[in-house]
This record gives structure tokens, sequence and C-alpha cells, in this order.
């Protein structure tokens, strides 16, 4: 199937009030592009470390809508050229031209699982739920992981590193701690290399369903993990739900400066003895988080490397 694609050139100050309008002529799905500067919490939520360089605000916006090839067109923009003239009168909404251009049906959701395939973390497979085990693998530790729309397959080098570190460190009495899980793949390997119990945390909701998928298709039960929705860094909520001073291995694999705010806050839910490991540092910021676990008080164990990131593991003495 095709549709249509339009693009309509506004302003930044309007383009919230513009897609509102959209949204109440049926227009739904409004993609916005602009050079909006991206504020601390957008950075936060990212799952980066190097962001990429943008221009200078200008000031100007374009939204995008697609309607389906039979749908009436006509009507439809005269109705949105109506509603932009009449709104023009008290606010500026800029230059409000609209391109026109034909698209190809797409499966947005499901496109990326071309360039998801099995592959190996050491001796452990990692295996898309759409890809069949080999019979040469069969006698693999093998990991079905479907990250659905939330972060995490265990292709990142900042993920294969906290994999190493949580089976040097794991025990059949582990209670571990996944701050960021994502798709729960952190702590789904800390369950099969024997830990007792995980317990997951996460900003983006679409953890708790990836996580709950991910475990049952490897055939682990609900109450060997919890996953929740939440900021533990500064939620008092999560940090009570979460528990003090219960966890022998704490994982993060976030980015440099999340850590550097996350650290003094975690040592609260680790056990004394237990293993901080944290993950998601791009090299030049090494240092940077070696000296927030130092001064949390916490003894560094060792620092690893893959690429150009850093795993750095710690100890709660």
């Amino acid at each position: 199937m095709k549709w249509k694609s339009f693009r309509l050139k506004t302003t930044t100050q309007a383009e919230d009030i513009v897609s509102s309008m959209l949204a109440d002529l049926g227009v739904e799905g409004v993609q916005i592009e602009d050079k909006i500067p991206l504020t601390a919490a957008d950075k936060e939520q990212m799952f980066v470390d190097i962001l990429p360089e943008t221009e200078a605000d200008d000031g100007i916006a374009y939204l995008s809508f697609y309607l389906e090839e039979d749908a009436d067109t006509e009507s439809i923009l005269k109705n949105v050229r109506q509603e932009l003239e009449e709104m023009s009168e008290f606010m500026d909404l800029g230059e409000c031209s609209i391109e026109e251009s034909e698209t190809e049906d797409v499966d947005w959701v499901n496109n990326w699982k071309q360039y998801f395939h099995q592959f190996y973390v050491d001796d452990i497979l990692i295996i898309p739920s759409w890809e069949d085990v080999k019979p040469e693998d069969e006698d693999k530790m093998v990991i079905h992981i479907d990250p659905g729309t939330a972060f995490g397959t265990g292709m990142h080098e900042t993920t294969q590193l906290c994999i190493r570190q949580i089976r040097k460190h794991v025990t059949p009495d582990t209670e571990i701690l996944d701050v960021g899980c994502g798709s729960g793949i952190l702590g789904m390997l800390a369950l099969k290399f024997g830990a007792k119990h995980s317990v997951g945390t996460d900003l983006d909701p679409c953890a708790i369903d990836a996580t709950y998928e991910n475990m049952e298709v490897n055939g682990i039960s609900k109450d060997q993990y919890e996953v929740m929705i939440g900021n533990i860094i500064d939620d008092k909520a999560v940090q009570d739900k979460v528990g003090y001073e219960c966890y022998d291995i704490v994982v993060a694999n976030i980015l440099a400066d999340v850590l550097v705010a996350l650290t003094p806050v975690i040592v609260n839910q680790l056990k004394k003895g237990g293993i901080y490991i944290t993950s998601g540092i791009i090299d030049d910021k090494e240092e940077n988080v070696v000296e927030a676990v130092k001064k949390a008080g916490l003894e560094v164990l060792e620092v690893t490397y893959q690429g150009e990131w850093v795993s750095v593991t710690a100890r709660k003495n």
C-alpha cells in the first residue's frame, strides 16, 4: 500500500498548536523536525553518550503527516489550510507551505529486525525470536531475545562488558538490581548464570513488556524477577520499592553523566560487600565515573575495555 506524505513548514513556536490542529482534523502520527536544543531531561533519556552535533535553532519547524492513498486528500488539505489561515490571525505560523510526495507502506515497528541476527558473546549464543538455533549450537547457552521497542539486544560493547562482569561475580545467592534494564537482558543472563532473583528499573514503559516477554521465552518464571518504571536517582518511592542494602550486585549500563548522579544514590541499595558494575561509558569519560565511584566510598576492583567503551566494577566495603 502507498501513502501520500505531506510536509508542512511552520515555526517552532507554533509546532505544538499546529500538531494539535492536525489531530483535531483526524490526522494522526505527526512527525516534528526542528533545531530546538535538547534539554537536560531529553539528554538523560537518550541511549547515546556522544550526542550528534546540531545546527543553531532557526525557529523553523517541519511537520510531516501521512494520508492513505484513497483518502479525500483535497478535502483534508482544504480544511488544514483554512485552519492555518484562521490561526495565523493571532500567531506567527511562518510560511505554512505544504509539500506533497508519495511513500511506500513500511512496518516501522518491525523494520529494524533485518539488522539484528544471532551472534555470540563469548560462548553464549544470543538469537532473535524469529531465527532458529542451528544443530551445532544446541549444546550452547542460548538466549532468545526480542527487544521490541525497548533498548538492549546484547550486541553493543557496553552490554557485553556488563555480561562478562556479571558472570564473574554472580553466585546462587545473588540478588541483582539492573538500573536501566531495557529489554531485561542483563537480569535474564544473571538468572541464567545462577542468580537467585533479579529486579530491573527503567524510565521507558516499553521495558515492562519487553522484559516479561524475553523472560518468558527463556523459561524464567515470574517469581524470579521484577521490573518497575521510575527514576531511582530522584524518586524516593522507587528507591523504597527497590529496597535498601539488599543487592549483591547492582549493574547500570547507562551513560557516564547519569552514572555520576546515580552512584551516590545506589550505594544505599548495595549490601556490604556488594558489587557495582557500570558501563555505557565512552573512553574519554572513564575518569569521571571512576572519580564518582571512589567519592561514593566504593573500592574500584577492575576497569575493562571493549572498543572505545569502558566498564568500571567496584565493591562496597
